[in-house]
């Protein structure tokens, strides 16, 4: 038997995990009847909690779904994810709100950007791996709630 060709192969496969690299449906693009969007307007508190919302829509799903947001502001690289809901993929439009609490003094009212994520863990070989349904990213103004 020769080892070498199998030690190869199996090293393919841990660096196909390891990269994220797949075969599988779970890098898909989204579905273009499944939407999720972002209100103009988030809120945050005196001590720093953001709440941000929207609605999402999604025909069906094989894993649980989620609503993901971050938010960011001025010429930052950061993103502060805010929260996440559950989703229901019913095919019916829903409304989602996160709320979170970076970084204090990491944000303040003003304008910001945000990006909602609708997105569904599917077990492909074992492993929950990511399928996104919609994503949206939307220069809102975070106001004093």
């Amino acid at each position: 038997m020769r080892l070498r060709p199998l030690l190869g192969a199996a090293t393919g496969a841990a660096l196909l995990l390891l990269t994220g690299a797949t075969a599988a449906p779970a890098t898909a693009a989204p579905t273009p009847r499944d939407a999720v969007t972002v209100e103009s307007v988030g809120r945050i508190t005196a001590d720093g909690t953001v709440t941000l919302s929207g609605t999402y829509r999604c025909q069906s799903s094989s894993g649980p779904v989620f609503v993901s947001s971050s938010v960011s502001q001025g010429a930052s690289t950061t993103r502060y994810g805010i929260g996440g809901t559950r989703a229901v993929c019913d095919g019916a439009k829903h409304r989602w709100a996160n709320t979170g609490r970076p970084t204090p003094g990491a944000l303040v009212p003003g304008a910001a950007h945000v990006e909602a994520t609708l997105m569904e863990l599917r077990t492909f070989g074992g492993l929950p791996l990511p399928h996104f349904h919609a994503v949206q990213g939307r220069a809102i103004t975070l106001t004093r709630a």
